[in-house]
């Protein structure tokens, strides 16, 4: 019979309500994998998802079978072939716009501001998605709108991370934030963050915008979080501040 841990596994304490707690041992497993950590020993894996090694080798053994788990030749283990195949279905019918809106339209319930997602095009910056604030006094901007890149939350942040230099640049990547009054317009705020694909790259500004007086260094704090919060759901992974 195997043995039971006197510690529960971080798949146990984190473990979904009315689920099976075989397949949230195995979801472990997988999670340990990363970018940083593509190859990893049995040893690894069973100190990083705190479960005994014997435990750990029977869940690899049935991940290895359905093939989201490698062993490779040296012994240690890697994400499979059945990861792409999952991928592959998942990307085919992925709708951008059916996660980027709900994560708008939560930041705007928060602030009572308005939200947008922007995306580099060419040498200026779309409006892909928005949320307009419920007040009437807002600015205007639409999706569809090409705004610049050289001014704004939104353009300084996608500015950023396509290579720009300069302390203001460097301070985004270092901080993943930008919070400016009056750039684009004397008269607007914003904030924005970035958002990262499932592959690392960056996608684009998730950016909160405001009349320069209702301004708040309080709503960073929400903007920062739905970022993040919106690359976890697209399966992407925030990088180290830079």
């Amino acid at each position: 019979m195997p043995r039971k841990s006197a510690i529960p596994s971080i798949a146990d304490r984190n473990a979904a309500e009315g689920g099976v707690a075989a397949v949230d041992r195995a979801l472990s497993v997988l999670g340990v994998f990363s970018a940083a950590t593509p190859l990893l020993s049995l040893a690894d894996i069973s100190a990083l998802t705190e479960m005994h090694k014997s435990t750990v080798l029977r869940l690899l053994a049935s991940l290895e079978h359905a093939h989201l788990i490698r062993r490779q030749p040296d012994g240690r283990y890697a994400l499979g072939a059945g990861i792409v195949r999952l991928h592959q279905i998942y990307a085919a019918s992925f709708s951008l716009e059916s996660v980027i809106m709900p994560a708008l339209r939560e930041l705007v319930a928060q602030t009572k501001e308005s939200a947008a997602f922007h995306v580099r095009q060419g040498d200026r910056r779309l409006c892909l998605h928005r949320v307009d604030s419920p007040r009437p006094v807002r600015d205007h901007i639409r999706p569809g709108d090409l705004l610049p890149l050289d001014r704004g939350a939104g353009g300084r942040v996608i500015t950023a991370y396509s290579g720009a230099t300069g302390p203001m640049y460097a301070r985004i990547r270092r901080d993943q934030v930008v919070v400016l009054v009056g750039d684009r317009i004397p008269e607007i705020a914003g904030i924005a963050a970035p958002v990262f694909n499932p592959d690392g790259e960056f996608l684009g500004a998730f950016t909160l915008t405001m009349p320069a007086d209702r301004f708040d260094p309080a709503y960073e704090k929400p903007v920062v979080q739905g970022a993040r919060k919106l690359t976890a759901v697209l399966g992407g992974e925030y990088p180290p501040p830079a």
